[in-house]
């Protein structure tokens, strides 16, 4: 019923990516809002979290893209 609901070639990129969203957001939400005293921590923990999932999804693209092999003769 879902069959043009993929993730592509490489899912577990896909995958590692969005639990890298999740906790990264959870994380730092976590950091502005709960009155900590370790707050910075949170705060960089998911900031950091967010920048590597920005590099799986990157590489998640990368991985995806399909070029015809007429293309790729010079």
């Amino acid at each position: 019923a879902l069959r043009g609901c993929t993730m592509g070639r490489c899912a577990a990129i896909a995958l590692l990516a969005l639990v890298c969203d999740g906790l990264g957001l959870l994380i730092l939400l976590l950091g502005i809002l709960a009155p900590l005293s370790s707050w910075d921590f949170f705060v960089y923990l998911g900031a950091l979290l967010l920048a590597f999932s920005l590099l799986f999804w990157v590489l998640w693209y990368t991985f995806n893209i399909e070029v015809p092999l007429g293309e790729l003769q010079c």
